[in-house]
């Protein structure tokens, strides 16, 4: 086993101790939907809390995006601490399992989708330009955004993951060979998701020959993409939870270099993240453009704005709508955001970014907040791996994982600070 262990570490991931909740407790009220999800639909929200009123539940473990702007956030924190530590006493998790957890996820558009629960190694991942890491962020990773979420994780005792890792298994061999070999057991959990979600089956990966077959896998996918690479090769990519990532790394960082002379800092658990390992050539995995929507703006001043930029071309609003479609051919220009961010930003505006067309049309219909939406082009996945080689960290907020309904739902914990 140090073998595999030490072939492990130099992927980047180890085995980590994971928490679930007691199987008495209803996982179709724990797991809840990603923090960074439905920001502007506060109805979605409440009725999460609805739902989960009085019962153990992950939503008490977080802190929704909705809620980030509002004057209580240390109380919030205070809360999630205080829940943190009551669900660690009060028997809501059974004991900690070192295991790999492989899933199946289905959800109302794909019937099914593999990932792997595991923990990745910090030390192999930087979101900073210029950087080479094997962990590559694939979005820009705007440093602003990290202090409240630090607050968050800073000292937590828990952490649950809606972080995705994706690898470029282009002829998805490796996870349902994974999948062959979990499923001669039972299921170690299997529930519905709220909200018409879909449901999530998890299997235990932790024999010696499974664990082996992963490192054969992720070792073959390492010597290819070093064989094409030519600024440094990379195994994983960030799929979603871009900014979370980032905010392991900084308190990482700060905590390490706060206790650099403590014997065994190498092996704290602040070093590690947990997340879930996705292929991205998954048929169950598709591509969606994240849309934008920007308020108190006027259309066609909007329209005017976009149009006299080169390198962008979009189609103005038909008449009624408040809706400009952006056009390209893949991701869109370099330019583009930086181009919204300074016109949000010199006229006082506020910018939004929205999962799923239907949500966008439905909030630009909203007369209460007059805005204007930018309907995204569609995505071709298979580009991103050699997109960020060539280029580095596509624009922020480039792509999205599916639709808001099939993103990661917390379920899984591990032990923090």
């Amino acid at each position: 086993m140090n073998e595999t262990n030490s072939r492990l570490a130099a992927l980047g991931i180890t085995i980590p101790e994971i928490l679930l909740p007691q199987s008495n407790i209803d996982l179709s009220k724990w797991a809840v939907i990603a923090c960074d999800q439905f920001t502007q639909d506060r109805n979605y929200w409440e009725a999460v809390k609805a739902k989960t009123d009085g019962a153990p539940s992950a939503l008490n473990l977080i802190f929704p995006e909705l809620y980030l702007a509002q004057a209580n956030r240390e109380s919030r924190i205070a809360a999630i601490r205080d829940s943190m530590e009551q669900y660690l006493k009060s028997n809501v998790f059974s004991p900690p399992r070192s295991c790999m957890i492989y899933i199946e996820r289905s959800t109302p558009h794909h019937s099914v989708r593999r990932g792997l629960v595991l923990a990745v190694d910090l030390e192999c991942y930087d979101w900073k330009p210029g950087t080479r890491p094997l962990i590559r962020a694939t979005e820009e990773t705007i440093e602003e955004r990290l202090p409240p979420r630090m607050e968050i994780r800073r000292g937590a005792p828990l952490e649950t993951p809606h972080i995705l890792l994706l690898i470029d298994d282009e002829k998805d061999t490796l996870l349902p060979a994974l999948a062959e070999k979990a499923k001669k057991s039972a299921p170690l959990y299997s529930a519905g998701l709220m909200m018409n979600s879909g449901s999530i089956t998890g299997w235990v990966i932790d024999s010696i020959n499974d664990i082996n077959l992963l490192v054969e896998g992720l070792e073959k996918l390492a010597a290819k993409t070093a064989s094409g690479a030519s600024d440094g090769s990379f195994l994983f990519a960030m799929g979603d939870g871009n900014h979370s990532l980032a905010t392991a790394k900084a308190v990482w960082e700060e905590y390490k270099d706060a206790h650099k002379h403590e014997a065994g800092i190498e092996n704290h658990p602040a070093r590690w993240a947990l997340v879930e390992l996705e292929n991205l050539h998954d048929p169950g995995i598709s591509f969606e453009p994240i849309h934008r929507i920007i308020f108190g703006v006027d259309p066609a001043e909007l329209y005017g704005l976009l149009s006299a930029a080169q390198d962008i071309h979009c189609c103005p609003p038909v008449p009624g709508s408040r809706v400009i479609h952006i056009e390209a051919d893949g991701f869109v220009s370099a330019g583009f955001q930086p181009l919204l961010d300074n016109f949000v930003k010199q006229n006082g505006l506020e910018i939004d970014y929205i999962h799923g067309e239907e949500e966008l049309f439905r909030l630009v219909k909203d007369n209460s907040r007059p805005a204007t939406g930018l309907l995204m082009p569609p995505l071709n996945k298979s580009d991103l791996f050699k997109t960020v080689a060539r280029s580095g960290p596509l624009p922020r907020k480039s792509f999205s994982m599916g639709e808001s309904v099939e993103k990661r739902f917390y379920l899984e914990c591990r032990k923090l600070f």
